[in-house]
């Protein structure tokens, strides 16, 4: 049965046509998409029987997209701060991986995150973990959508324990996730100091052949690139260049060493890159240059990495954060401005992840993903520019409404069908477990 509702609001933001603002405007849902946008004032005389909710001191904008992440992580929020990479992976992270994770460490991770994400205004996150079947059936349930990661790498882990068990594992994890309507895959190889070549090559393979985005962490740190060079005697890029992995299907994360030809390759073979601001600051990591790489024409979105190493999943704070941070790169306030640093962390996720049809904007025919921020809050008036107010002085804490496919999935500031209590408590049991092990 149709069901139609419509959702008005001060300001609709739709992000396509770009910088667009609406005042004034109404979503028109049905059967889960938009199916109309139209102001107001025409609401009655158009739909007289539909009701309406109106949020008259809101923006309706797209849900985020959180175009990498590791959700379970969420678990190993901080245990190990304050510490260089590599350290953090050998001496805290990877020790902690080998005795906790399992299905049940993952299960409970990828629930207090996805929790955290929806009330954050996150409809879509992009994840790389190991038992990603667990992270497509809980996301499902949960509501939310989600890419999930077959993960690859060369040495064991609880997961698999050599590359050809990793794409054993990970083909029949993306044949049995194709029934789930809100669920999609890639193919996530590491790191190029984590996979040789041979598995690399695989990879390009299924890519292909599953027509689906690769995900890798690619010149995360300068020490990464300067082994790279010292190992192999190219940089990692160029390796993955060599390897046939630059295409439009590729999704390069953090990426925060690039020369100009570096920037001027990702421009021409089409790839995606997820920036992680606040990961990479916390970690010491270095500075993707953002305005560099969107001058190329490059497609750039935005990923909040771990909850262990940003320290959290807030994609509102990561659109100011990365908006800030561009502008000290390029030593240009005029760089990633608002309106862009908006596109980044929707429409830009979806083009990366190859959904750009389904979300990222509100379009006619698209799925209604998208959340109410109220700017009738001290931190956010006068309102001149709704886009700036929300990039650059809104919190997560003023997203009161998300809907994923036209389902209200946090309302009034709560989430709908969750227990938080109890989300909160496994976390707690957790970190207990945890710090005394």
């Amino acid at each position: 049965m149709s069901v139609k509702s419509i959702i008005a609001a001060r300001w609709v933001i739709p992000v396509q046509p770009r910088q667009q603002v609406l005042e004034n405007h109404a979503l028109v849902i049905e059967n889960g998409r938009i199916t109309d946008i139209l102001p107001t004032k025409d609401i009655r005389s158009k739909y007289p029987d539909t009701p309406v909710t109106e949020h008259n001191t809101h923006a309706l904008i797209p849900g985020f997209i959180n175009a990498h992440t590791h959700a379970a992580m969420s678990l190993f929020r901080g245990m190990a701060d304050d510490v260089p990479l590599m350290d953090w992976l050998n001496n805290h992270i990877w020790p902690a991986e080998t005795k906790w994770v399992g299905q049940e460490f993952v299960r409970d991770g990828v629930e207090l995150a996805i929790a955290e994400m929806l009330l954050g205004g996150t409809t879509c996150f992009n994840d790389m973990y190991f038992f990603p079947n667990i992270v497509a059936h809980i996301a499902q349930e949960m509501g939310i959508r989600a890419f999930v990661g077959l993960i690859v790498m060369d040495f064991p882990t609880s997961w698999a324990d050599s590359p050809d068990a990793y794409f054993d594992k990970g083909l029949h994890v993306h044949d049995e996730v194709r029934s789930l309507s809100r669920i999609g895959t890639t193919l996530a190889p590491h790191a190029p100091y984590t996979v040789s070549d041979a598995p690399l090559e695989q990879v390009r393979t299924y890519a292909d052949e599953l027509n689906i985005p690769i995900q890798m962490h690619v010149h995360e740190t300068r020490n990464e690139v300067s082994d790279a060079v010292a190992q192999n005697g190219a940089r990692p890029l160029a390796r993955l260049h060599a390897l046939g992995l630059l295409n439009p299907r590729m999704m390069a994360v953090h990426m925060t060493q690039l020369t100009d030809d570096e920037i001027a390759l990702c421009a021409e073979q089409g790839i995606s890159i997820v920036h992680c601001p606040e990961s990479n600051l916390k970690l010491a990591s270095g500075q993707c240059r953002v305005a560099d790489l969107l001058a190329a024409g490059a497609n750039v979105c935005l990923g909040t990495d771990s909850a262990a190493s940003n320290n959290d999943l807030d994609m509102l704070g990561e659109m100011q954060t990365a908006a800030l941070l561009a502008k000290v790169t390029a030593q240009n306030a005029q760089a990633l401005p608002a309106w862009q640093a908006l596109e980044m962390a929707t429409i830009n996720g979806a083009l990366a992840l190859n959904c750009q049809d389904q979300v990222g904007s509100l379009c006619i025919g698209k799925s209604a993903d998208f959340i109410a921020i109220d700017l009738d809050h001290i931190s956010t008036q006068p309102v001149y520019d709704p886009v700036s107010q929300i990039v650059y002085s809104a919190s997560r804490e003023q997203i009161t409404d998300v809907w994923v496919e036209g389902i209200q999935r946090v309302k009034h500031k709560q989430l709908v069908n969750i227990d938080i209590e109890h989300l909160l408590q496994t976390a707690r049991m957790w970190g207990e477990r945890l710090s005394t092990s």
